[in-house]
């Protein structure tokens, strides 16, 4: 898509690498210019204290638009396991403790999940992709992905729980799946797609030429 004209670029507030890449390319899809945290000099993460990713995503988003001064893009996201009554959730970057890492965090589940039979592993990916403007004026878009939890790590690609996130149509997993493919039916991609599209709507163009 062709840049919108005279907008101003719009700010992705993440600091997970992985993340910001997908998020930028699905966001300048739209025709907006993306500038990321290091881009906008600001190094303090936020505290997410929600208990749904609505709530969390909407306040990332709101507190890095304030900082900024600019329209601010944010996500929550977390994969729920039926076999763990839908834990991790909200609390997936955290699981097993804020010292772990992706790694870490994957064996942790693995070992949660030790003795369950396939047919239990059931498992879907959830992301709320959140715009927000300085005025705190906000838009949420949801997205899922339904799968379910592999007996073992396959694969080294995306980041978070992809290598153990099996997905049926593909028969692997979305850490041996190429990001491009991935995208195309990924929770984060499904709402980011719909965050785009409303971007690049008439509503969405007045949303953002509303702001400051």
């Amino acid at each position: 898509m062709n840049p919108v004209p005279g907008a101003a670029p719009i700010l992705v507030a993440s600091f997970n690498p992985g993340k910001a890449r997908e998020l930028a390319a699905l966001v300048a899809a739209a025709g907006y210019e993306v500038l990321t945290l290091r881009d906008a000099g600001i190094a303090a993460p936020y505290e997410e204290t929600g208990t749904t990713y609505e709530e969390n995503g909407a306040g990332k988003a709101r507190h890095y638009a304030t900082l900024s001064g600019r329209a601010t893009i944010a996500d929550d996201s977390g994969i729920e396991v039926d076999a763990l009554g839908g834990a991790p959730g909200v609390l997936s970057a955290r699981f097993g403790g804020t010292g772990l890492d992706d790694a870490a965090r994957n064996r942790k589940l693995l070992r949660d999940l030790e003795g369950v039979p396939e047919e239990r592993r059931g498992a879907r990916y959830v992301a709320v992709a959140v715009i927000a403007r300085p005025d705190g004026a906000a838009r949420a878009f949801r997205g899922e992905c339904a799968g379910r939890i592999a007996a073992a790590p396959v694969g080294e690609g995306g980041f978070g729980y992809d290598p153990i996130f099996f997905y049926p149509p593909f028969e692997t997993t979305f850490g041996s799946t190429p990001a491009e493919r991935k995208h195309e039916v990924s929770h984060r991609g499904r709402a980011f797609r719909a965050l785009a599209d409303w971007l690049a709507s008439a509503e969405g163009r007045r949303f953002i030429e509303a702001g400051p």
